[in-house]
């Protein structure tokens, strides 16, 4: 039984977040935002919503990602459906998020 299941204390989201481990495809994002002069609210939460903190605002008001820590849980994907900000794909075979569990 690990120390947070028995009382001994709680285990920060970032710390496993740390465990985690990325093969970054150099070069091919699987996630890129199009061009936008306003980005809509849904782009704009996702400074707030990704959990590996993926998406900033810049100082001209764009916002960027940079998906070499995405964990691929598709919250952007969802939230920006209608609004066609996005290209979402998967990463190729063997790039992206390795999970470490324990």
């Amino acid at each position: 039984m690990n120390d947070a299941m028995n009382g001994k204390g709680t285990v920060k989201v970032e710390e496993k977040l740390y465990q985690n481990r990325y093969l970054v495809d150099a070069g091919r994002p699987h996630i890129r935002v199009k061009p936008h002069q306003t980005p809509s609210r849904g782009l704009l939460a996702m400074t707030h919503l990704c959990p590996a903190g993926c998406y900033n605002l810049s100082e001209s008001g764009q916002v960027e990602v940079s998906a070499d820590g995405c964990v691929e849980c598709g919250t952007c994907r969802i939230v920006t459906q209608t609004t066609g900000e996005l290209e979402w794909n998967y990463p190729r075979g063997g790039f992206g998020v390795l999970y470490k569990f324990g």
